[in-house]
């Protein structure tokens, strides 16, 4: 029935030439990390890129940032569970891409100070004061510091399903040492330019080898209709509560991403900037979201067709849902390409975890601990203490990890958590003049808290919507009131 499977291989130990391609290219990467260790000159290059990036850098970057290994992993769970109406999911990448180029850039470039920005609370703290900037870099280190974590749990789960032999714990603690390593020693100008290059390996990788030889694998499309129920086929295989979460979810953080500020702070200008989010977008939907649900479906037959049975998973058995994707891939590639297509992965996987990493180490350095404690004045000094930080939070990342069973859960709980809390307070210094910075950190602070409270003690919301919803809702009422009440006391002082 099928051209390439698992039985073509004779163990479950991978071919000792995919192991060494994979290795090659792991050793590549910390080798990048260790060029730019060298060549940062400072903080503006660490964290900002010396503000001299092309479009086309930043825009691939931003996208295999944003869908990178982890939203690859969680598609292909998407696509193992419902079908093509998972790629929705990047539709709403799309949107937010889009507004945010359109809305956003040119309002935050033409701001003076801009330019003299590193993360992303110090622009809440030029639109209201130094309080709501403190909180806003707790909010966003904690959400980004999960994040990390969530892709560090995706390389973990894709290197289990690849190398049989291996535990989670163990490829939990091995990815985690390459990113962290690599992000502390590079910063984001060894992100920026290895991500560029490990978008392109992982396009190509499933373009050309990992897509088609999965097709070809499990039978063709006589196959694929013969297993599957028609709603897997389907773009309306999905509830209505699913696409509002997603809605609220992903949109916003467009707006909220210190990951993204960063890139915005690296552009050229304005126009290089709006081009790369242009770009960014069009990579999400269609290109990404149709490959990953694809490939999950892809994945569904093989674990239907007894594919993965060498693997030890039976179609009798639950397999959860993130790791059919590497294991489809583990079954039907032939000898080197297999490397060749772990590596796209973990490329993509790493794209994602150097850029949250970065992140985070920039929020609690700059916005947290920059407030607390003086912090070296030597350029240098700096450096070194950044890099030192960025490590210790990769260490927090990975045990945090440890304690987490699903990607897609992990980074959308930590999607929601910044969202609630930053969107309004966001919205409110792009298009109030004199927003009221007490009404923005009470709705940053009730807007966050109430989405973790309700994530936390999983109580049954109505309508079965998202916690994130009743988070910016609440965050949205309590903006408008204080600023309303703000406005009526500034008229009553000024009779």
């Amino acid at each position: 029935m099928t051209t390439f499977t698992a039985q073509n291989r004779k163990s479950n130990l991978m071919p000792f030439i995919d192991i060494i391609i994979f290795v090659f290219y792991m050793l590549v990467v910390l080798g990048i990390g260790v060029w730019f260790l060298f060549k940062n000159t400072g903080v503006e290059d660490y964290y900002v890129g010396g503000r001299k990036i092309g479009s086309w850098h930043i825009g691939l970057s931003v996208v295999a940032t944003d869908v990178g290994g982890g939203f690859s992993i969680g598609l292909g769970g998407l696509g193992f569970i419902m079908g093509l109406s998972g790629s929705w999911m990047l539709f709403t990448g799309l949107i937010g891409a889009w507004l945010s180029a359109v809305i956003l850039i040119p309002r935050v470039k033409a701001i003076e100070k801009f330019k003299q920005f590193y993360t992303f609370p110090q622009l809440l703290g030029h639109f209201y004061n130094p309080r709501v900037a403190m909180l806003a870099g707790i909010i966003s280190g904690i959400g980004y510091l999960g994040f990390t974590s969530s892709q560090i749990l995706a390389g973990a789960k894709l290197a289990s399903a690849t190398f049989i032999n291996v535990d989670m714990q163990t490829a939990l603690i091995v990815m985690g040492i390459i990113v962290v390593a690599y992000t502390a020693m590079g910063g984001i100008k060894a992100v920026i330019y290895t991500d560029t290059i490990q978008w392109i390996i992982l396009m190509v990788g499933l373009i050309f080898i990992g897509i088609p030889f999965a097709y070809f694998s499990i039978g063709g499309m006589e196959s694929i209709k013969e297993i599957l129920p028609p709603e897997f086929f389907s773009l309306t295989n999905i509830t209505w509560q699913q696409i509002v979460y997603w809605t609220v979810t992903i949109i916003p953080i467009w707006f909220v991403g210190m990951t993204l500020y960063q890139r915005i702070y690296a552009a050229r200008d304005k126009k290089q900037a709006q081009k790369a989010w242009i770009i960014a977008g069009f990579f999400e939907y269609p290109i990404m979201a149709f490959m990953g649900v694809t490939l999950g479906l892809f994945s569904r037959v093989a674990f239907e067709q007894g594919m993965f049975i060498e693997l030890g998973f039976a179609p009798t058995d639950i397999l959860d849902e993130e790791k059919g994707l590497p294991l489809l891939l583990r079954s039907v590639l032939p000898v080197g390409f297999m490397g060749l297509m772990m590596a796209a992965y973990f490329s993509a996987i790493m794209s994602t975890a150097d850029s949250c990493l970065m992140a985070s180490s920039g929020n609690f350095l700059t916005d947290i601990c920059g407030k607390w404690f003086k912090m070296p004045k030597s350029n240098k000094s700096f450096l070194l203490v950044s890099q030192i930080f960025t490590m210790i939070l990769g260490v927090l990342a990975v045990l945090l990890a440890s304690v987490m069973p699903n990607v897609l859960e992990l980074m959308l709980y930590s999607y929601a958590f910044m969202v609630s809390g930053l969107f309004i307070p966001v919205l409110g210094g792009i298009f109030m003049k004199n927003a009221s910075s007490v009404a923005a950190f009470w709705a940053m602070l009730l807007g966050g808290g109430t989405t973790i409270l309700l994530i936390v003690s999983q109580v049954k919301l109505p309508l079965d919507l998202d916690a994130n919803v009743f988070g910016l809702a609440l965050a949205a009422i309590t903006f408008v009131i204080l600023n309303k009440l703000k406005f009526k006391s500034a008229i009553v002082r000024s009779n």
